[in-house]
C-alpha cells in the first residue's frame, strides 16, 4: 500500500522556522521525483519545491527561494522541507507528492498544517 505521510506542521510566529517531513512507503522511493506543494484557504494548490531522484537538482517557487530548503534521504525514504524566516503568507496545508520518472504515476500525501501568525 502506497503511503506518503507528512508531519512537522505547527503554529509558528513570523520569522520562525519549521521542518516538515514526508515518510514514504509502498513504492520504490528512489525512482520518484519528490515535490512539496501547498494550499492556502480559498486558493489553488501551488508548487513549493522539488528535488530530482538523486537529490542533485532542486527547484523552488520564487516566493520561497532563499528561505526554504528541500532534501531527500533515499535510504530512509524520507523527504524534508526546512522552512526558515516564515511569513504569514506561508500559512497553508503542505503536501508531499511523488512523481514517477517517465510515467503518469503520482502519489499525494494528506498534508500537514502550517500556520504562521503572531
Amino acid at each position: 500500500q502506497v503511503q506518503l505521510v507528512e508531519s512537522g506542521g505547527d503554529l509558528v510566529q513570523p520569522g520562525g522556522s519549521l521542518r516538515l517531513s514526508c515518510a514514504a512507503s509502498g513504492f520504490t522511493f528512489h525512482y520518484y521525483v519528490m515535490k512539496w506543494y501547498r494550499q492556502a484557504p480559498g486558493l489553488e494548490r501551488e508548487f513549493v519545491a522539488g528535488v530530482t531522484i538523486d537529490g542533485g537538482r532542486k527547484s523552488y517557487a520564487d516566493s520561497v527561494k532563499g528561505r526554504f530548503t528541500i532534501s531527500r534521504d533515499n535510504r530512509r525514504k524520507t523527504l524534508s522541507l526546512q522552512m526558515d524566516n516564515l511569513k504569514v503568507d506561508d500559512t497553508a496545508v503542505y503536501y508531499c507528492k511523488a512523481e514517477g520518472m517517465g510515467t503518469d504515476t503520482e502519489y499525494w500525501g494528506r498534508g500537514t498544517q502550517v500556520t504562521v501568525s503572531s
